[in-house]
C-alpha cells in the first residue's frame, strides 16, 4: 500500500493506493492520527484503492471520529465499485460523505 498526503485549499488529502487490510491499516492509522492545524477538512482519496478489509474500515471510522471531535468534516472520494459496495454493506455510506471525484469532494469541503 502507498500513502500520499498533501494539502489542497486547506483540505488535508490522503491518497491511498493498493490494499487496505490488516497488514497495512496500522500505517494509515498513524498518518491519519494527526490533523494539521488550520485544516478545513479531511479527504480520503480512494481512487486507487483496490481492496478494503474490516481493519481498514476501523481506521476510516477512527479518522472520522477524530475529525468530528475537532469539528472538521471528513469525506471519501473515488471509490471503485468493489470498495463502494463494502462501504454500502457496512453502513459507512450513511456515516461518511462519499464523492465521485476529488474535485467534487474538495468543493464540498471548502
Amino acid at each position: 500500500m502507498q500513502i500520499d498526503r498533501s494539502i489542497e485549499n486547506a483540505v488535508v488529502v490522503t491518497t491511498v493506493k493498493g490494499r487496505l487490510d490488516s497488514s497495512s491499516a496500522q500505517r494509515l492509522d498513524e498518518v491519519l492520527a494527526a490533523i494539521p492545524e488550520g485544516s478545513s477538512g479531511v479527504l480520503l482519496d480512494f481512487a486507487e484503492l483496490v481492496f478494503i478489509s474490516s481493519a481498514g474500515l476501523r481506521v476510516v471510522l477512527k479518522a472520522a471520529k477524530l475529525a468530528r471531535g475537532a469539528s472538521i468534516p471528513l469525506a471519501v472520494c473515488g471509490l471503485s465499485p468493489q470498495v463502494h459496495e463494502v462501504f454500502e454493506v457496512s453502513g459507512f455510506s450513511a456515516l461518511i460523505p462519499i464523492h465521485q471525484s476529488r474535485e467534487t469532494a474538495l468543493a464540498a469541503l471548502t
